[in-house]
């Protein structure tokens, strides 16, 4: 299928709308100037799906959103997530939710004549036993870790997926595969949420109740983050100039790796906390490092992109979350004001 033309309308349905990237999406859509390479263009018509719009493991419910929207592009960002005890307990529920989600929405953008789709996966995807730094080569050369497989394969199953629909019906189905992402509109829930937005929910919390604030592990393993609004940058800039079938890392580069340490530093600083702040070694510190490549991604997409500066980025987050704490911020029911 050959990509849209200039002239003619595009609308752009967004699965996942309403959470961390599509939010995202939606911000850098709004606020970039109109035109331009990140801005939305007058031909187009931007739609943010959330899940009250229907379940996408439905397939008769997904068949009714397309018929309802008739999008000519899809970035796919719904899935069903959660924190690594999440995904360790729920093994099948991963795979299985994800998988149907996933096949439905390729399945009716192949019948629906959709231009393009972009489904983001996970560096999860990647086998638990790697030669680093991860590639977009790597994807398949062996299984993924034990603690996440089922969302592992599920994601994993997409990029196969892709490939098939493009030998079969000659589809421009490809995916995004980002590394650890944070940013406004974050899931702050201490019972689900990944390492930024809970190190943010507990130093905020430990201000508040003047309690000290306790950094799981030693604080020394090193992970490459990306702000959700250069995330949602490249999202765009893959939908309009990428058109190849490979999967492409989105991320920052391996020399801009920080440590665990750094993360709740920063965290400090932007919150403004003063008590005592101190690392429970005595808990696991995980895998030391994993960092990914984004030399495919450099290559395509030329030296005038940058990346928002990781402090910055903490910073704006922060500040997000202290304005949003006591109306709209997923901060979960417990421990809330």
């Amino acid at each position: 299928m050959a990509p849209a033309q200039e002239d003619s309308h595009s609308v752009i349905l967004v699965t996942g709308g309403s959470g961390l990237v599509g939010y995202a999406i939606q911000r850098v859509i709004d606020t970039e100037p109109l035109g331009s390479r990140f801005g939305k263009r007058p031909n187009e018509t931007w739609v943010f799906l959330g899940s009250k719009d229907g379940d996408l493991r439905d397939p008769e419910q997904t068949k009714r959103i397309f018929d309802r929207y008739k999008p000519t592009h899809i970035i796919h960002l719904a899935a069903l997530v959660g924190g690594l005890y999440r995904n360790m307990r729920y093994k099948l529920s991963f795979l299985r939710d994800n998988m149907l989600i996933n096949d439905n929405v390729l399945h009716c953008s192949k019948e629906a004549g959709v231009t393009k789709v972009i489904s983001c996966l996970s560096t999860c995807v990647f086998p638990d036993d790697v030669e680093y730094p991860l590639d977009e080569s790597k994807v398949h050369l062996g299984p993924p870790h034990e603690s996440n497989y089922g969302y592992a394969y599920a994601k994993r199953m997409v990029d196969v997926a892709n490939r098939a629909y493009h030998e079969e019906f000659g589809c421009n189905f490809t995916s995004a595969i980002p590394t650890n992402v944070f940013g406004p509109n974050d899931n702050f829930d201490l019972e689900d949420s990944h390492v930024i937005p809970a190190l943010i929910r507990k130093c905020i919390q430990a201000k508040q109740n003047n309690t000290p604030f306790v950094v799981f592990g030693s604080g020394k393993p090193l992970r490459q983050f990306i702000y959700s609004y250069d995330l949602a940058k490249l999202f765009i800039w893959q939908l309009r100039e990428y058109n190849d079938i490979e999967p492409v890392i989105l991320s920052v580069g391996e020399d801009e790796e920080v440590s665990i340490k750094q993360v709740a530093d920063a965290i400090v600083a932007a919150v403004g906390f003063q008590g005592e702040y101190k690392f429970d070694s005595s808990r696991a510190d995980g895998q030391f490092r994993k960092p990914a490549s984004n030399k495919k991604l450099l290559s395509l997409i030329g030296d005038n992109f940058k990346f928002t500066p990781f402090e910055n980025a903490l910073r704006e987050t922060v500040q997000w979350l202290v304005a949003h704490y006591d109306t709209d911020a997923r901060i979960g029911r417990t421990n809330t004001r």
